[in-house]
């Protein structure tokens, strides 16, 4: 039988939204943000040639193509103010809570609550800052090797990085506001709205092929089809839970014994989410992306380094795989999802796993059946992110999505589509204990004068 949330859910429609004022404020106050987002992205940097920009950007699409222009939005093709986009902060936060799960000071800090929370937002904003200049620094200094500033020097390299350092804060802080009053959260939100801009313009270049006859309109067919397939198994997959029965002894309140209660405690088959993709995507793709910069790939040890390390490569496809399977286990067993903390929560709420004692029974028993799931977990992530590599550069198959930008498509939906209900349920809540409380008023009215 469903619960009472999940009848009011399914009665969720327009008329419920249109009632919902505070949620429509949310909506418009997030949509406005990111439309300054966008508009930031076409602002250039000072002292940039754009022709020649134009120009160099064609040819290194091989790896500014990759992972950090996806999350840019275009910006770095543009080389607008939001040139390294919300990398640097999305860098620091990962780097900052893998610390937390090693150092036992900051893991210390993690369980002081509100303030201890505050402390390692701190610590995360000082790394972005510092992440943010070294990357404009560098970018700066390719910039000026590759003759795309129109006066280079030490003038043109500190303005370059006050300005992209800036606009890189920027998008932290409208991240932040749009988490804070907005809808859904605020930097999954900028990487997607990022990624959907260039669907049109990639779009309207792949179909452009199947008019000149480049691209037959079976592939063209085939390609709009693999696109729906990936998206329903993401979607599938990210839904997908492992359950554990958890059951809860009788208990004793004063003179009353309360009967034992019963509940799941679910684990997602991919618990770390996107970040294994991330982590690989960057890794893997930094060797080419200095290598243009740097106009260096005549040299002998960077051009062995392309030959088997280059976009579509065997070798370049393998260790994309084992370290996607690698940051997935390490991910999920050190910040994701932590089995030690699990299974102390567990026994300090006085449930357990049925036949399974409570405290390190328990804690092995979680280990074992976590390290089962994410077999499955691993293997999915490497499918999803290897497949339109393996299309784009064994099958010369035209695939603008790459697998981790599908991940994050779907991921940032769901989780917005969940926080919209999430509201719209509160908001029904709130409807409902007002008639209550009305009907106790009417009724209160109602009564007669007390007899003498």
């Amino acid at each position: 039988m469903a619960s009472a949330a999940e009848q009011m859910a399914a009665n969720m429609s327009w008329g419920a939204f249109g009632k919902a004022t505070e949620l429509r404020q949310r909506i418009f106050y997030a949509l406005g943000l990111l439309i300054v987002y966008r508009l930031g992205t076409y602002i250039p940097v000072p002292g940039i040639d754009g022709a020649a920009l134009r120009d160099f950007m064609e040819q290194a699409s091989a790896g500014l193509g990759g992972i950090l222009s996806m999350f840019t939005g275009g910006a770095l093709g543009r080389m607008g103010i939001f040139a390294l986009g919300i990398m640097p902060y999305i860098s620091a936060s990962i780097i900052v809570q893998l610390l937390a799960a090693m150092v036992p000071q900051l893991e210390q800090l993690k369980k002081e609550g509100e303030q201890g929370r505050k402390k390692i937002n701190q610590y995360t904003r000082y790394g972005t800052v510092f992440l943010a200049t070294f990357q404009a620094y560098g970018l700066a200094v390719s910039l000026e090797a590759g003759g795309l500033a129109s006066d280079p020097g030490w003038y043109f390299r500190a303005s370059t990085v006050i300005t992209i350092v800036g606009g890189c804060m920027f998008l932290m802080w409208l991240g932040e506001q749009i988490t804070a009053r907005g809808v859904g959260n605020g930097i999954s939100l900028i990487i997607f709205v990022g990624i959907i801009a260039e669907v049109p313009a990639a779009l309207a270049q792949f179909l452009s092929q199947g008019r000149s006859g480049a691209v037959s309109p079976a592939v063209i067919i085939g390609v709009f089809a693999m696109i729906v397939v990936l998206i329903a198994f993401v979607v599938f997959m990210e839904r997908a839970l492992r359950k554990i029965h958890i059951q809860y002894p009788r208990r004793q309140v004063g003179m009353k014994v309360y009967d034992g209660g019963s509940s799941h405690l679910p684990i997602k088959v991919n618990p770390a989410g996107v970040i294994p993709a991330i982590f690989a995507s960057s890794l893997l793709l930094l060797p080419t992306t200095i290598s243009t910069f740097s106009h260096s790939q005549s040299g002998p040890v960077m051009s062995t380094v392309m030959a088997y390390f280059g976009p579509g490569q065997p070798l370049y496809l393998a260790f994309f795989t084992i370290m996607i399977v690698f940051f997935t286990y390490f991910y999920t067993a050190n910040v994701a999802f932590k089995t030690e903390d699990v299974a102390e929560n567990l026994k300090n709420q006085n449930g357990f796993v049925p036949g399974i004692r409570p405290g390190k029974r328990t804690q092995e028993y979680l280990d074992y059946v976590v390290n089962r799931i994410l077999v499955l977990g691993s293997g999915y992530l490497a499918l999803v992110c290897l497949f339109p590599e393996i299309l784009r550069s064994q099958l010369s198959v035209p695939f603008y999505f790459g697998g981790t930008s599908v991940l994050i498509i779907v991921s940032v939906t769901m989780d917005t589509i969940q926080q919209i209900q999430s509201h719209l349920l509160a908001h029904q809540y709130e409807g409902l204990i007002e008639k209550s409380q009305l009907g106790r008023k009417r009724k209160t009215k109602r009564k007669g004068p007390a007899r003498r």
